[in-house]
């Protein structure tokens, strides 16, 4: 294992098991488990890794209605905007977008009640100039993190 690949090899490692342990990490990537606790203190200290979540899956949860919002924002409100949506329970993520619209945010919703009871609220705000709303039919991938190439692996 080249050592400039230890960073890429941990975070692969991570992206498949969260809460591996350091011991297992180590034997995964052959190195010690010091090595190991010093690289990942090093990724989470830049913020490389911002934090070990679990992946819910919210359609379990009664969240089955997804909605794709893309709003237009008036003047020079957009950083404002997007920050009031990001803070939205049910807003997953929010974008700050070029092209048509000026941002991009994806909910999850009990049902189509609860989504339009938001809808409105965001309609009712002076500073949305239009909206355009999707609801989701099938997700085809969602949630979804990808590996870092590394020496040993393709781009």
């Amino acid at each position: 294992m080249a050592y400039e690949n230890i960073d890429a090899e941990l975070i692969n490692e991570l992206l498949g098991d969260g809460r591996a342990s350091l011991r297992s990490l180590a034997e995964e990537i052959d190195v010690s488990v010091t090595t190991i606790s010093n690289h990942l203190q090093e990724l989470e200290e830049e913020n490389v890794i911002t934090g070990y979540t679990p992946t819910v899956d919210y359609d379990k949860l009664g969240y089955d209605i997804t909605a794709v919002l893309q709003l237009k924002a008036e003047g020079g409100s957009l950083p404002d905007l997007a920050a009031r949506l990001g803070a939205h329970d049910q807003m997953i993520s929010v974008y700050e977008v070029t092209g048509n619209y000026d941002i991009i945010a994806i909910g999850k919703f009990h049902d189509t009640d609860h989504m339009n009871m938001l809808i409105k609220e965001l309609l009712g705000d002076a500073e949305i100039a239009e909206s355009a709303t999707s609801v989701v039919l099938n997700a085809a991938a969602e949630n979804e993190q990808f590996e870092l190439a590394t020496d040993d692996s393709p781009d």
